[in-house]
């Protein structure tokens, strides 16, 4: 059975750092694209970056690109997402997923909110 599980979020003041991880079990993270979703309130859930399985590169929604970076842990089970210079705008409940369409993410230029396998959310909040 798949269990996903992230971890990370928390309260963060503008201009902060955080970084969230993603443990994945009954699963390897190795041979799957693993993307990062988040979904704020009154909101639809929103691809904000994924990391291919064929070689590991990588999508970053606009909102986000020159400030997150996603990376794959060196046990075959993680997954991560760097995030600075938080912004109000990405207070949201993050979601870790397994083959996200990353592909067509990096072709079309957005990750629609599809994947097989969903983690429960952790929250991020970025006030003052």
């Amino acid at each position: 059975q798949v269990q996903i599980a992230e971890s990370g979020g928390g309260l963060v003041q503008p201009g902060g750092s955080l970084r969230l991880s993603c443990t994945a079990s009954g699963f390897t993270l190795d041979f799957s694209a693993m993307g990062w979703f988040r979904q704020a309130p009154g909101k639809e859930r929103e691809g904000v970056s994924c990391i291919s399985s064929r070689d590991n590169s990588v999508y970053y929604a606009d909102s986000v690109k020159g400030r997150f970076t996603i990376s794959r842990g060196s046990a075959k089970n993680t997954v991560f997402l760097e995030m600075n210079s938080l912004k109000p705008e990405d207070t949201a409940v993050y979601f870790c997923a397994t083959d996200p369409p990353c592909f067509t993410a990096q072709t079309i230029g957005i990750m629609l909110p599809q994947a097989d396998h969903w983690g429960q959310g952790t929250q991020v909040t970025v006030s003052s």
